[in-house]
């Protein structure tokens, strides 16, 4: 396996790892996202026995011991497994999330104890670059769930959102909805309710001008439009379920 880097917005950096073996039969990217600035931080960790691989690839755009902050969609090996890894060889670095993944999880898990972010909180990282924290809950996983949105280059951090399959260029402008429509079909990860939809149209407000997918290509363009999109595929996915529960009833 190899992590490729690659500059997908002024100052953010994609760490990319494809996974032949997950996912079949197309295969998986796992990718993390480093945003430079006086304080330079990570959005994901990858997992715990992809931390040596991950920390080298880090290591050419960054001195790790300089990491800030590490930050995360929410609690899952893929998304945070190797933050105790990262703590140990970042000596300023904090964890930050959302208050409810820092009650439930993290405050017991990290080895050093977590900064709890509020929703719509924002971290000021310097040199031009703040993110702001929004919570997701059950979007697409659990009730800890969130996203990042880097204001000054529109960039949103979409955790495991537009989820798709096999190897693609590190930055697209093409369709991202439809092979994440098909990951949906295949897999059936996503926490389906009936907030879904309501949450994908709230952070289509913030306009992104790049999505940074978790698996899958970061995507340049009508970020807002794509987002409602997938948010209108979940609203029929959840009316179906609900007709299926009536209908058992």
């Amino acid at each position: 396996m190899e992590t490729r880097v690659a500059e997908i917005a002024d100052g953010v950096y994609r760490l990319s790892t494809f996974v032949a073996e997950v996912g079949p039969p197309l295969g998986l990217t796992f990718n993390q996202f480093l945003v430079l600035g006086d304080e330079a931080l990570l959005f994901h960790t990858g997992p715990r026995r992809m931390f040596p691989q991950v920390l080298e690839a880090a290591s050419r755009v960054i001195d790790p011991a300089d990491l800030r902050w590490i930050t995360f969609g929410h609690f899952e090996s893929d998304e945070c497994g190797a933050m105790n890894e990262w703590l140990a060889v970042a000596p300023r670095a904090e964890v930050a999330h959302g208050r409810i993944g820092c009650d439930v999880s993290l405050n017991d898990m990290a080895d050093r104890p977590p900064r709890p972010l509020d929703d719509g909180e924002v971290i000021e990282l310097g040199g031009g670059k703040r993110v702001r924290y929004i919570d997701t809950p059950h979007t697409p996983h659990g009730w800890d769930a969130g996203v990042l949105h880097e204001e000054s280059t529109g960039t949103l951090f979409c955790g495991d959102l537009f989820t798709q399959q096999g190897q693609a260029p590190a930055l697209v402008e093409g369709d991202i909805v439809g092979p994440a429509i098909a990951a949906e079909d295949l897999f059936g990860y996503s926490a389906l309710n009936p907030a879904m939809g309501s949450t994908l149209r709230r952070l289509s407000s913030l306009a992104p001008q790049t999505l940074a997918l978790m698996h899958g290509p970061a995507f340049r363009g009508d970020g807002a439009a794509a987002l409602r999109s997938l948010g209108g595929d979940y609203d029929r996915r959840a009316r179906e379920r609900l007709r299926g529960f009536e209908l058992a009833l």
